[in-house]
């Protein structure tokens, strides 16, 4: 038992890691295998979830969601699917879900670049890993990576909470303060780097906080910060994302995706 102990704590050690933005992380899993789970996690909603047949919308996703991924490379699926919600998330393996009710709601790609690129910043920021490693430090790992194949099972609706895609599945398992704020952070330069305007980005917010009125909040609030914190963050980061917004403008980057 000492030895396993030992070796479990040089585990810990080892699974030291830096974000994009400099925080530490616990990461201990192989990518390659969060990826798999994220790719199972995704053919799973494909064959549960109705896929949306609008083409304006599948167009609109394709592209918006084309030049944010043009900023960060590789290959990335998305899929709208349809459900009035709004919702979007991205999954480890490079996927990207959009719901049609979200693409109604928004009024320009500016708007939902700026969800699509809080999405791809958990993605890039490994939080899936982290979720999933912090899980295994006092749970079966290996339950919790085979419960993917079973999402409706209990603890596969925990595999799916950590992976991003819990609220399809009947639970909410939001990411931590520093983990929201941290894909903010990464999904404002994104946008601005790939020509959206990042203003959008506290319109949007400032849109679905409206949304709410009072009752039930949309579910894409549910599991993030309180929109007045947020706001307020992306004020402070203005300032640097439009400049990267007025390069990308200047190296001739105008996305042109319309609803």
């Amino acid at each position: 038992m000492k030895y396993l102990a030992l070796v479990f704590s040089i585990l810990l050690v080892s699974a030291c890691a830096t974000s994009p933005t400099g925080r530490s992380q616990l990461v201990f899993m192989p990518d390659a295998e969060v990826n798999q789970m994220g790719l199972q996690a995704f053919e799973q909603l494909k064959q549960t979830k109705p896929l949306s047949k609008n083409r304006r919308y599948i167009a609109f996703a394709n592209c918006v969601a084309k030049a944010l991924t043009r900023v960060v490379g590789g290959q990335w699926e998305v899929v709208v699917f349809k459900d009035n919600t709004l919702n979007a998330f991205a999954l480890p393996g490079n996927k990207i879900g959009i719901h049609s009710g979200l693409i109604k709601f928004v009024d320009n790609a500016d708007q939902i670049a700026a969800v699509v690129g809080h999405e791809i910043g958990h993605v890039l920021a490994r939080h899936s890993n982290e979720r999933l490693s912090e899980k295994m430090a006092v749970n079966s790992g290996m339950q919790l990576i085979q419960a993917v194949a079973q999402p409706q099972s209990a603890l596969g609706h925990t595999a799916m909470g950590l992976l991003g895609v819990g609220a399809q599945y009947g639970i909410l398992l939001p990411y931590s303060r520093a983990q929201e704020s941290e894909a903010d952070a990464i999904g404002l330069e994104l946008m601005a780097k790939a020509g959206f305007n990042p203003r959008e980005s506290i319109t949007l917010w400032r849109k679905m906080a409206a949304q709410s009125n009072g009752g039930r909040p949309p579910e894409i609030l549910s599991t993030h910060p309180a929109p007045e914190s947020r706001i307020q963050n992306l004020e402070a980061q203005l300032p640097r994302a439009l400049e990267l917004w007025r390069q990308a403008k200047a190296a001739g980057l105008h996305p042109k995706c319309r609803k």
